[in-house]
């Protein structure tokens, strides 16, 4: 990444620096006793990108944010730095640590051009114990931001100011700024937007911004101007609008970098026109842009409008669909359910056969060839059933190969209208492995290829990739890197006990099975493979992280029960039409919020 870990700077002693006493979170403290801890206080300044404390720091100073922007970092399972919460002006820092006694558990960057006060930990007990109701506050603060630790969830954790800027003059930026403003407004939040007459403005004045609203949206275009420099240092996070019929120019962003590029807080809002014709790749406009995340916005569509101005909120919904063989079926039922509540899905995820109806999802099938489709290539007839004596797997996989391509074609993961993902297993580094683009066919192939049944997936640069149920069946937590937003998840494994002992009692060969069953019925191996790949899987894994879980009741359904799809797909719709009738909370509101905007 680059990251810049410089040490802070102390600015010089300055009789008009800041004082205690101008921390709104040390007010009521008596008069003397800030006084007297503004001996030990020290005043200085963090340039965007640098360090203020790495993971493993001696945790002895309390820090309060005067102005500009931290956010606190973790390292994922990537091993990438993963933005935990922003830390905005009058909140301290470090403050976990100090109390705890032990070295700081993130790294902690200045997102913008940050001006501090600290104080070592001594004088800070010392002005606790003349006003105890600091303390107070301080355990508050401690406890929500241990909350959304754990849920990565809370409107302090989300980004507020984004720079929206474009990369043709012929995007008309200020009508699509007003679009997703409506949109914003339509959800009750606060929004100013802001363009280059703020050029050359202290950072108080973006603070103030920042308070008294919930969005910042800064506009400008691309270029080696001050505004675009500015908006880029005081963004939160940067969506880069493009039109998708141009190509970028090489380099497209100006030389100097920004904490948001510096931390990949970047997306890509790649605009289409009727009957265009693309002059290149989404991926080439996203290596361009050094972006994150792709969207996508046909002309001038509302919904999408929607759908953007909720992720930009941390409003947007996430949907993770778990693998379980014939039993992912009842993820049709989920899908049916959830639109007829008229509950939004933003983004879209899953492993296994979950994986290849989340697929469905992302392209834009409605309800019906929704059915059509899964019905005709697993219903019809069995795509597991060209056995072969094994050699890497007990089927050739050719019929596989053939519905995939039948039903997905050539599309590419990073083209389709919804941001999706899709989870295998890489044997070759004994890690899970996250498909955000490429063929999505490929994808598909990969994440359903359970070891010893279908023959593995070798990728282009010689990766053995396997069923993504082997390491990660329910990839809730790549839902959660992913987007901000709630998350419904929607369970399907099987439980243990669904293997049949029978089977494995005295098993006659291969050629009496196939005698006396023919060649459509797999024989118990399939069964057996499919227990022992998945069978340390925690079932209840990533379970918490979401909003809403349904485990649907599929008894007597077992993984290659192929034919059981009616009553798998009833049981999907039963089970979410069940949880949507009690939901309350956030998600409650915004599928409320949904069904009005629709209707209007």
């Amino acid at each position: 990444m680059g990251l810049k870990t410089k040490n802070r700077t102390k600015v010089d002693a300055d009789p008009l620096a800041p004082t205690l006493k101008s921390v709104p979170f040390l007010r009521g403290a008596p008069p003397r006793a800030l006084k007297a801890a503004d001996e030990d206080a020290r005043y200085f300044g963090l340039p965007g990108g640098w360090q203020l404390f790495a993971p493993g720091d001696p945790s002895d100073q309390i820090y309060f944010v005067l102005s500009g922007s931290l956010g606190a970092f973790r390292t994922n399972a990537s091993g990438q730095l993963e933005l935990v919460g922003h830390i905005r002006a009058g909140d301290p820092v470090g403050e976990m640590s100090m109390i705890a006694g032990e070295p700081h558990e993130h790294a902690v960057f200045a997102l913008r051009d940050t001006e501090l006060l600290s104080m070592p930990r001594q004088s800070f007990m010392q002005l606790v114990r003349s006003d105890p109701a600091i303390m107070e506050r301080l355990t508050r603060v401690i406890m929500v931001r241990m909350r959304q630790a754990r849920r990565k969830t809370g409107r302090s954790a989300e980004p507020k100011v984004f720079a929206l800027v474009t990369t043709s003059p012929t995007i008309d930026l200020k009508l699509r700024a007003t679009m997703l403003t409506d949109e914003l407004k339509t959800m009750g939040l606060r929004v100013a937007t802001v363009g280059e007459e703020a050029v050359g403005m202290p950072a108080a004045y973006f603070d103030e911004l920042e308070n008294r609203n919930d969005i910042v949206l800064l506009l400008g275009a691309i270029g080696d101007t001050a505004w675009f420099k500015m908006t880029q240092r005081h963004a939160d996070r940067m969506w880069v609008l493009a039109r998708a019929d141009a190509r970028p120019s090489v380099p497209l962003l100006p030389e100097d970098t920004s904490p948001a590029r510096q931390f990949r807080l970047v997306d890509l809002v790649l605009i289409h026109h009727h009957e265009e014709r693309r002059a290149t790749s989404t991926l080439e406009w996203k290596y361009a842009t050094e972006a994150t995340r792709v969207f996508h916005w046909d002309g001038l569509d509302q919904e999408q409008a929607r759908r953007l101005a909720r992720t930009m909120s941390g409003k947007s919904v996430g949907l993770v669909l778990s693998g379980g063989g014939a039993r992912a079926y009842a993820h049709v039922g989920v899908i049916k359910a959830l639109r007829e509540a008229s509950c939004p899905v933003d983004f879209v995820g899953g492993a296994s056969m979950g994986a290849i109806i989340a697929a469905g999802i992302a392209c834009g099938w409605d309800d019906e060839e929704m059915h059509t489709r899964i019905y005709k290539a697993f219903v019809e007839s069995n795509p597991l059933s060209d056995y072969r004596l094994p050699v890497v797997g007990l089927v050739k996989g050719h019929k596989v190969d053939a519905r995939l391509k039948e039903h997905f074609g050539d599309i590419l993961i990073e083209d389709l209208p919804l941001p999706f993902f899709a989870v295998s297993t890489n044997l070759t580094q004994g890690t899970f492995q996250v498909h955000t683009s490429g063929l999505l066919r490929e994808a598909l192939r990969a994440t359903i290829s359970l070891p010893g049944i279908l023959p593995p997936v070798v990728s282009s640069d010689r990766q053995v990739l396997v069923d993504g149920a082997v390491l990660n069946n329910f990839p809730v937590d790549v839902m959660r890197e992913t987007h901000r937003g709630r998350i419904i998840g929607v369970d399907v494994a099987v439980a243990p006990e669904a293997l049949s002992a029978d089977d494995f009692i005295n098993p006659p060969g291969f050629l009496g099975w196939t005698l006396r069953h023919g060649f459509k019925t797999p024989p118990p191996i399939a069964n057996l493979l499919m227990r022992a790949a998945t069978i340390s899987v925690n079932p209840n894994q990533h379970r918490a992280l979401t909003d809403i879980l349904l485990t649907p009741e599929m008894k007597g359904i077992e993984l290659r029960d192929w034919k059981e799809y009616d009553p798998a797909v009833q049981s999907g719709y039963d089970a979410t039409r069940q949880a949507l009738a009690d939901l309350k909370g956030p998600l409650a509101q915004i599928i409320r919020g949904n069904a009005a905007a629709t209707a209007d």
